[in-house]
């Protein structure tokens, strides 16, 4: 099965380091293999101001492809 983990918080405008979504995302990985893992959004970003939902998913990006790396390396 896919699983799709909600590693940005939207209920908050500060945006996410890259680290702490990578961080999320790790913490998923001990029960779901990461070809099934899907990083996302825990809810839609209509009422975030564009500047915050861009940060929000240019973390998502950042963190995910750091987690990539860490995963191809091992």
């Amino acid at each position: 099965k896919k699983i799709i983990l909600g590693v940005i918080d939207l209920g908050d405008h500060t945006v996410e380091t890259a680290g702490v979504v990578a961080d999320r995302i790790r913490r998923a990985l001990p029960y779901v293999p990461a070809e099934n893992l899907i990083p996302a959004t825990d809810c839609g970003m209509k009422y975030l101001p564009r500047e915050v939902a861009f940060g929000k998913m240019r973390a998502l990006a950042d963190g995910a492809r750091v987690v990539r790396e860490e995963i191809g390396r091992a």
